[in-house]
C-alpha cells in the first residue's frame, strides 16, 4: 500500500487533472486488489476536495464512481442517480430516484433471498455490457465525508448500484458475476437485446 505521502500528492494530482477523468480499466491491478479502509490518510478537506470531485464526474457518465476506479486504493465511494429513463424501464427495473450518498467504509448486506437480474456495464469496462443477478433489498452502513455513520435499506436499483460499488473496493468487478453468454458489447446490446430483455426479466419470476 502506498505511504501517505504519495497518496496524497497522488490525490493532488488527480484533481489537478483535467476533467474528465481517464477512468482506471480491467486489467490495471488497483481494480483487483482489496481497497484499504480509509483511516483519516487524507487532510479533511483533501478528502471533501476528492469526493465533490467524485460527484462532478458523475453527469452524463454514470451512476457511481469507486476510488479504485480513479487509482485511489481507499475504500471510497459515491453514488447518485436521477433516473432519468422513461417510465416503462423505470418500473421494469425499480429504478428510481437516488440522492447523492457518500461511502466511506461502506459495507453492504443482501436482505431476504430475492434476486433481480438486469444488464449492467461500468466505467471500468468500457464498451460491454452482461446481465448480472444481485439482491434485491441491501442494508448498506457507512461513514459521509465527515465522518458519521449512517445505514440505510435500499431495493431495486439503488441496491444494485450499491452492490456494483462496494465491489469495486473488494476488487470484484460486474463481469465477475455476470451471465456470460449474455456478454455483449453496448452497440450490440442497443441493436440485439434492449427490447428484449423484460420479456426475459418476466420469466424469472
Amino acid at each position: 500500500m502506498e505511504h501517505g505521502e504519495e497518496l496524497i500528492e497522488r490525490v493532488h494530482a488527480l484533481l489537478a487533472a483535467p476533467r474528465p477523468w481517464s477512468i482506471t480499466q480491467v486489467g490495471d491491478p488497483v481494480l483487483r486488489g482489496t481497497a484499504e479502509p480509509y483511516d483519516g490518510q487524507l487532510p479533511d478537506g483533501l478528502l471533501r476536495e476528492l469526493l465533490d470531485a467524485m460527484f462532478r464526474h458523475l453527469p452524463g457518465v454514470g451512476v457511481g464512481l469507486a476510488a479504485p476506479q480513479i487509482g485511489i486504493p481507499l475504500a471510497l465511494a459515491v453514488i447518485e442517480d436521477v433516473a432519468d429513463v422513461p417510465p416503462e424501464l423505470a418500473a421494469e427495473r425499480e429504478r428510481v430516484p437516488q440522492p447523492a450518498l457518500e461511502l466511506v467504509n461502506p459495507v453492504v448486506t443482501p436482505l431476504g433471498s430475492r434476486y433481480h437480474a438486469f444488464y449492467e456495464g461500468c466505467l471500468s469496462v468500457e464498451g460491454l455490457t452482461a446481465v448480472v443477478p444481485r439482491h434485491t433489498q441491501v442494508h448498506l452502513s457507512a461513514l459521509d465525508g465527515g465522518g458519521r455513520a449512517y445505514e440505510l435499506e435500499l431495493s431495486g436499483w439503488p441496491a444494485r448500484i450499491a452492490q456494483h460499488e462496494t465491489d469495486h473496493l473488494n476488487g470484484v468487478l460486474y463481469l465477475d458475476r455476470a451471465e456470460p453468454r449474455s456478454l455483449s458489447t453496448t452497440d450490440n446490446y442497443e441493436r440485439f437485446c434492449a427490447g428484449r430483455f423484460a420479456a426475459k426479466e418476466n420469466a424469472r419470476g
